[in-house]
């Protein structure tokens, strides 16, 4: 009976050097397999591809992103206008289902009466394209809106400039404050955030948020704090501070307009009691995709804030864009933004002649 091995004297105590103790010849089996291992020939490294550099997106215009955001409006005028005025001669029936497009599109009848009356002039039973008919749909649209494209301008002198910004819920009106805030930061301003939807828990986390990004102070209270006293007391904060603008939000519930009216009535009572002319703006958000029922949400806002501005949203996400058009021939309130997305650099100065030219896909 052979002895058996002592340890640390195998292959694996050689390696590690087990046992301490120097080792014997090892059997030919292991110095073949080491004598196979030592003149095997290096194995090439293959060569690791270098990473393809990444490719950042290429940014849109803003007129890129207003067209694509009026994408589903264009196109519902577009392929209709285009149906009726392939190979067909100028006729009151053209004109009149031209009409039925232009009003189911939003557009109001004042807007429709002019667009139809400016491509039937002259053209009676004669051949008119479509892309005639779309060149004279974005001169007409920008007609109208040409005289209420203004800017909401900050005025200097005041300290500070006082914006309340009312609508209805689900307007978009707490993210318009803070992309406007993102927008007055960016011009050198400083801006103080008032959390006056004192009803909605998530209205002031929104707003805390947005305070956050941007770097503006917010002036809040629990849910169902006054929202009249929360804005006297932002007003006093921004005084004291040199603010060069407040932005007030305000609670949003339509469906109580009594209610809603007289509190915001008390909002603007106690704002004069620290500043005679504040509020200076009062900014009406209107959401596009509520089409017509933005016209009753713009007279009643008018008559019971005094609105002096709006800015309407969610332009992206709807076939009713033509609705501002309407807004504008009906009431002619100034027109400051746009928004078609969710990002800050999404709201944009109102022009007409880019609205115009989008919705009619010229």
């Amino acid at each position: 009976m052979s002895e058996p091995k002592e340890k640390g004297k195998g292959l694996f105590g050689r390696l590690f050097k087990g046992g301490g103790a120097s080792s014997p010849a090892a059997p030919e089996k292991e110095q073949t397999e080491e004598a196979s291992t030592a003149v095997s020939p290096p194995v090439a490294e293959v060569p690791v591809a270098a990473a393809a550099p990444k490719v950042e997106p290429v940014k849109q215009s803003w007129f890129q992103r207003l067209k694509s955001g009026l994408g589903k409006t264009s196109s519902k005028l577009t392929t209709g206008i285009t149906d009726l005025f392939s190979k067909r001669k100028l006729d009151a029936e053209t004109l009149d289902d031209l009409e039925d497009l232009l009003i189911q599109s939003d557009l109001g009848l004042e807007t429709t009466s002019r667009i139809t009356a400016a491509i039937g002039k002259g053209r009676f039973e004669k051949g008119i394209s479509a892309e005639e008919v779309r060149s004279i749909l974005s001169d007409e649209v920008e007609r109208v809106l040409a005289p209420v494209a203004k800017p909401l301008v900050i005025d200097p002198s005041r300290k500070p400039h006082v914006i309340m910004m009312v609508g209805v819920n689900g307007t978009g009106k707490t993210t318009t404050i803070g992309k406007l805030a993102t927008k007055f930061k960016s011009e050198g301003k400083s801006v103080l955030l008032a959390a006056g939807d004192t009803f909605r828990a998530a209205a002031i986390d929104q707003l805390k948020v947005w305070g956050e990004r941007t770097g503006c102070p917010v002036v809040a209270r629990d849910v169902g704090g006054d929202s009249s006293g929360l804005a006297f007391d932002a007003l006093k904060q921004a005084q004291a501070s040199g603010a060069d603008v407040l932005l007030l939000d305000t609670a949003g519930r339509l469906q109580n307009k009594q209610v809603l009216m007289e509190e915001l009535e008390k909002v603007t009572r106690v704002l004069k009691k620290l500043d005679p002319s504040a509020p200076h703006d009062v900014v009406l958000v209107l959401d596009a995709t509520t089409g017509q029922n933005a016209l009753q949400q713009v007279e009643v806002f008018r008559d019971r804030a005094g609105v002096t501005g709006l800015v309407m949203t969610k332009l992206d996400g709807t076939a009713r864009g033509g609705i501002l058009v309407a807004i504008a021939a009906k009431f002619g309130l100034p027109v400051h933004a746009i928004g078609v997305g969710e990002s800050a650099d999404d709201l944009q100065p109102f022009s007409a002649q880019d609205f115009a030219d989008a919705i009619a896909g010229t």
